[in-house]
């Protein structure tokens, strides 16, 4: 059985990116937001997706030089322009750059899906060795072992964290700079909603503070976000 195709969604409208992400994920995909190319990035450090769904105007770097970016690398991906200009020159542009196709805002899902679909079946299919998440991803101070499961610090020592502590840092490291209920948080890391009276999350943040922030009162990776829940903070520059 083939592994889901896995999806990026890279748009700086979170209320959009959510709503993809839950859609193409129910529909069988494997799909990780991001809101700017500097993101995209780091998500790309994990994998290499088979789609990435690309807002063309976003602050800081566009769309459309993602996509010419991404083009002048090896890595073969499948691209859908996402953009709220239906003029016939900007669809030009955009698939100049090459873009294999090109959606108008806003558009309904199941048009998505079809053109996911149809965009999936002209993408080559990747070697097994592509589809397998990269060796590590950088935490700022700290790595994360993504094959052996383990958070290394900046000396390459483990530190040491419980399985479920592994699962939530690395859902919080596949969606850095969002801000995450504890409802999603425990369902992107444990595949299960949370009962009302559940505080695993918020024990398991506080444990994961301790260990890694240098001052767990005044925390920087992981932020509370007051009344809304969490947001993972990496550090550039500390390794």
């Amino acid at each position: 059985m083939n592994a889901p195709a896995e999806i990026f969604i890279v748009d700086d409208e979170p209320g959009l990116r959510s709503m993809i992400e839950d859609y193409l994920g129910m529909q069988g995909f494997k799909v990780s937001g991001a809101e700017s190319g500097a993101e995209l990035d780091l998500l790309m450090t994990l994998k290499t997706p088979d789609l990435i769904l690309l807002d063309i105007n976003m602050p800081g770097e566009s769309g459309l030089s993602i996509v010419r970016r991404l083009r002048g690398t090896a890595e073969r991906m499948g691209v859908i322009m996402l953009t709220a200009n239906a003029d016939e020159t900007s669809k030009l542009v955009a698939l100049g750059h090459g873009a294999d196709d090109y959606l108008i805002k806003p558009f309904e899902v199941r048009e998505l899906l079809a053109r996911v679909r149809s965009v999936l079946r002209r993408v080559p299919p990747r070697p097994l060795e592509a589809q397998r998440p990269r060796r590590s991803l950088s935490l700022g101070r700290f790595r994360l072992d993504l094959e052996g499961k383990r958070l290394l610090d900046a000396a390459g020592e483990d530190i040491e964290i419980s399985s479920m502590e592994y699962e939530l840092l690395e859902a919080f490291a596949r969606h850095p700079h969002q801000v995450l209920t504890r409802e999603r948080l425990c369902e992107l890391a444990h595949g299960r909603p949370l009962g009302e009276a559940d505080r695993s999350v918020d024990i398991r943040i506080a444990r994961l503070r301790k260990k890694l922030e240098a001052d767990p009162s005044k925390p920087e990776l992981f932020k509370t976000i007051r009344g809304e829940g969490y947001m993972f903070e990496p550090i550039p520059g500390c390794n």
